[in-house]
């Protein structure tokens, strides 16, 4: 059955596997460059792509058969992050045939109309081989160097959050209503949640004094990590998401969800930008003082 599913999906697609080195993005922000109605049929074209693509993922969650390699820079790829980005492409072709794409696993599609789609089939590859449902599937737009609208679905919850500029934040748990997101109102760093995706990633970067500073500046940390501490955040049930590494298709869709939710989603300097290597989600409260414990004193 798992198999003839997959199949059905793969009957859809032809895509060449091939590395890509992405373009940097300017300073963003979340206005508007575009017909809103353009960004609105977008939006609602990603949250069901979102969904088409968790249920093939779920094909192969928790398969003891799931076969794992790794890229060059030794992370793992699966079977369902290549698929998964390949069926997102082909929609993407298909509903939006202008529209360039940038994903962790193909080459760039380049835009002939402005609209360029960010892609991460599997954020959080690591946890979805170990079985661990904490991954999500992120889907971002940007529009002239500035971003448009996020989505990120967690296929193994059936939970999705979703923003355009100027609309909210959006989540959505299983069959339920749309419910608003909003970030807490936590304004004691000494009372927030710090969540973190690995303490090696703060070793390999040379940040670990800075991952000690905020373990002892907050309440309590935790290792729910990926674009899951981000969610987390940008609905409220923790306060800060540090990562000192990131990639664009990491962090793209995460700016608009985190900004339209009332809080910040900017890189170590404070800049709102997803090209930088890192980034945080933080409440409205709390930016400057994790930015500030981010720093080693003068």
């Amino acid at each position: 059955m798992r198999q003839n599913r997959i199949a059905a999906w793969y009957d859809r697609i032809d895509i060449h596997e091939k590395r890509i080195n992405p373009r940097p993005f300017e300073e963003l922000t979340i206005d508007m460059p575009t017909d809103p109605a353009d960004v609105k049929r977008r939006l609602e074209f990603a949250v069901a792509a979102a969904r088409e693509a968790g249920e093939l993922i779920l094909g192969y969650y928790q398969d003891a058969e799931l076969a794992v390699t790794l890229k060059g820079d030794r992370t793992p790829v699966t079977e369902a992050d290549r698929g998964a980005e390949q069926l997102l492409r082909s929609q993407i072709i298909e509903s939006f045939p202008g529209d360039g794409i940038l994903g962790e696993e193909f080459e760039e599609e380049v835009s002939s109309n402005g609209f360029r789609w960010i892609l991460d089939p599997v954020d959080g590859t690591k946890s979805f081989v170990h079985g661990v449902p904490l991954f999500g599937t992120l889907i971002g737009l940007e529009c002239e160097g500035q971003i448009l609208l996020g989505v990120c679905r967690f296929p193994a919850l059936n939970e999705v959050v979703y923003a355009s500029g100027g609309c909210g934040t959006w989540w959505q748990v299983g069959d339920e209503p749309p419910r608003r997101a909003r970030v807490s109102e936590v304004d004691d760093i000494a009372e927030a949640l710090f969540c973190i995706t690995t303490i090696t990633g703060w070793e390999k970067t040379g940040q670990s004094d800075a991952f000690s500073r905020l373990c002892t500046a907050t309440r309590l940390t935790r290792g729910w990590g990926d674009c899951y501490g981000h969610i987390l955040v940008a609905t409220g049930r923790a306060d800060v998401m540090v990562d000192p590494e990131m990639n664009v298709w990491d962090a793209a869709a995460l700016v608009p969800i985190v900004q339209e939710a009332g809080g910040h989603f900017v890189d170590w300097d404070g800049k709102p930008k997803f090209d930088s290597g890192n980034g945080l989600s933080v409440n409205a409260a709390l930016k400057d003082p994790v930015l500030q414990a981010l720093k080693p004193a003068p």
